[in-house]
């Protein structure tokens, strides 16, 4: 990888850990600790790393800027330098600026990382391979809940994830795992 690869972190926000501790199922309990190990492997290795925040306009919401549960989590908090963009719907390209941002930076392959799965980083992966980038999604480092299904029940968080990571592989981009992501990062970049 080189500088026309950019990692992508979208939503990583404080009330995807509000959610989980409220021990709603999700299919990769680990995937802060993913997420944190690709970001610092990425900067190790001089890459771009990018951030999409949900601000959410509805007052109910707990994805709000101006919230504790608004803020970044510690684990994909932005580092100096690190662009941040703030999104009020699910894809991270829209009304954003981020496709310009990328394309100014010569970037045209987005490592993809964050929360939630089926949502925005499904909407965001989708949006990014219409407008021409490169998608690659590492599917660990996804945070993934159950969903309600639309005519009552539970959809059990494994079957949301692999459903919507089945859908991103067939049209959308590649699904891999964090090692083929960090085996192609330049020699030392894994932390």
């Amino acid at each position: 990888m080189d500088r026309s690869t950019a990692l992508l972190i979208v939503d990583m926000q404080q009330e995807m850990a509000n959610v989980a501790a409220t021990g709603r199922p999700q299919a990769n309990p680990g995937a802060e600790e993913t997420v944190a190990r690709i970001a610092a492997a990425f900067r190790a290795a001089g890459l771009p790393v990018v951030h999409v925040l949900h601000d959410d306009p509805r007052p109910e919401s707990r994805f709000r800027r101006d919230l504790p549960s608004g803020r970044p989590l510690l684990c994909a908090a932005p580092q100096d330098g690190e662009a941040v963009f703030w999104k009020s719907g699910s894809s991270g390209f829209c009304g954003t600026g981020l496709d310009s941002h990328l394309r100014d930076a010569g970037v045209s392959r987005l490592v993809i990382v964050g929360g939630v799965a089926a949502f925005c980083v499904n909407s965001t992966a989708r949006s990014a391979a219409n407008l021409g980038f490169d998608v690659v999604v590492a599917e660990d480092a996804l945070i993934a809940f159950d969903l309600p299904a639309r005519n009552g029940g539970m959809l059990d968080a494994e079957v949301v994830l692999e459903v919507t990571l089945s859908a991103l592989h067939a049209g959308f981009g590649k699904v891999v795992r964090a090692e083929d992501v960090l085996a192609q990062l330049p020699a030392g970049a894994e932390t």
